[in-house]
């Protein structure tokens, strides 16, 4: 594993831009922070967390699948809404619809009476039609000026735009269906991102594409007909759950985001995918409740990752400008419990530090056994990407390589680790407070003295 050691300097108050728009590499200042001083406070929030309350919450939100849209996930959201109150929060549930979409039963691709293999897309339609076969490029519209495709059947390259576009395209054209074939090796496993009035659409390989391609060039005709049964996409409606604690001192104006997402994968009790991560949010948020803090804090559990981070959107989507502008960073939290899966790394989504992988690393330094501090990486794939998409700094906590069986029946609660789950209790919580305890000043303003940290960054693979 190839790795490249970064230099940062972190104070018991750090010298970054809290806002989007002004987080910055942190400053050397004249004199060495108090380690000890830093510890003292970290106590305040470490000493209290408890983490057979976490167990325990991994215990009751794995009893059963808890897929988006479906009685599970609303089972699991009330949970979640009750123990924020049972703290002393302010909830909100924000509901939000979502599409879940069952494959077709029969996908049925004959050219010129032979059949080729294929694939659907995700919010794909249902349809039969029989005509021939005309080449159009990548399918932008440039591609379909002078070429009659008036009731036929669209060739097209992936590339460049979305598969939706490419059909949508055909479809102004007078196209009745599309097959769309892949530009490297392998199949096709994509999606539409969202339902419309589509027309039928299969995806084949890029050896299938170019030999049609090439007989078409070659000025064959060939008729095609192409067939999808069973294609069925259904509206339902997934929830986020935010509990906010506004600052008890002085107000400093500004806000830190704590999330993980409480939805789960059809068949799997999610012990680890994230009822780990979701059950750890609700312990920081009961430490948190009584805790003397400047800084207004919100706790988020986010439906719908597994459908596409639908609900970190949707979150991001209803911010506030002044929310926006006043948000010091965003801590996600994703499978963060299993004694199977490899050593803590802070994710970002561009592989660049920000102010969550500072406070990490420095926590880190600061509490672990080992003394190291957290090493960082790049990978998007959590709810930590909405955010940093519109510019906040936000990071994902997840244990690396992940275990094999997540995803599966196998994701229980016989195999979710304590000691994993206090490390990241511990880490997050001591980082949240550096910012919202009354002794810091805004980060903006910050002016104590830094203590010189080094944190590594880890070419380090999910799987």
């Amino acid at each position: 594993m190839k790795k490249r050691t970064l230099s940062i300097l972190l104070a018991a108050s750090l010298t970054l831009g809290a806002t989007a728009t002004s987080a910055a590499p942190l400053t050397p200042v004249a004199k060495a922070g108090n380690l000890q001083s830093d510890q003292a406070f970290d106590n305040k929030i470490v000493k209290r967390i408890k983490v057979d309350n976490i167990y325990n919450h991994i215990a009751e939100l794995s009893k059963n699948p808890r897929v988006a849209g479906t009685q599970g996930e609303y089972e699991a959201v009330e949970y979640i809404k009750r123990q924020f109150e049972s703290y002393g929060y302010e909830t909100e549930i924000q509901p939000f619809d979502i599409y879940s979409y069952t494959a077709p039963n029969l996908i049925e691709l004959n050219v010129d009476g032979n059949v080729l293999e294929s694939s659907d897309f995700t919010y794909g339609v249902n349809g039969e039609v029989t005509s021939e076969l005309v080449y159009v490029g990548l399918g932008a519209l440039d591609d379909f000026e002078g070429k009659d495709v008036s009731g036929k059947i669209a060739l097209i390259e992936r590339g460049e735009f979305s598969f939706a576009e490419k059909i949508e395209n055909a479809k102004k054209a007078g196209a009745s269906a599309v097959i769309i074939y892949n530009n490297t090796t392998g199949v096709i496993n994509g999606t539409l991102g969202e339902p419309k009035d589509y027309i039928p659409a299969v995806a084949i390989t890029k050896d299938q594409g170019s030999a049609l391609k090439e007989r078409l060039d070659k000025g064959e005709t060939i008729n095609v007909t192409l067939k999808v049964e069973g294609a069925k996409t259904n509206k339902a409606t997934s929830h986020n759950v935010v509990a906010t604690k506004n600052a008890t001192q002085k107000s400093t104006g500004q806000l830190v985001l704590v999330g993980a997402h409480h939805d789960s994968v059809d068949g799997a009790p999610g012990a680890n995918d994230d009822a780990s991560g979701t059950a750890t949010v609700l312990e920081l948020a009961r430490v948190f409740a009584n805790a003397p803090t400047d800084t207004d804090l919100r706790f988020v559990t986010f439906g719908a990752e597994e459908n596409g981070l639908l609900g970190s959107y949707e979150f991001v989507e209803r911010m506030t400008q002044e929310d926006y502008d006043r948000t010091v960073g965003m801590f996600q939290m994703d499978m963060v419990g299993s004694k199977d899966a490899g050593p803590l790394i802070v994710y970002t989504n561009d592989g660049e530090k920000n102010i969550v992988t500072d406070l990490a690393a420095a926590a880190g330094a600061r509490l672990s056994k080992t003394g190291e501090a957290t090493p960082y990486g790049m990978e998007g794939r959590s709810d930590h990407v909405p955010f940093a998409e519109i510019g906040l700094p936000a990071a994902l906590f997840i244990h690396a390589p992940v275990e094999p069986w997540y995803h599966s029946p196998d994701d229980t609660l016989d195999k979710i680790s304590k000691e994993k789950l206090e490390e990241v209790a511990t880490i997050v919580g001591a980082a949240v407070y550096q910012v919202a305890r009354p002794d810091t000043p805004a980060l903006t303003n910050a002016k104590v003295a830094p203590k010189e940290v080094d944190y590594v960054f880890e070419e380090r693979e999910l799987e």
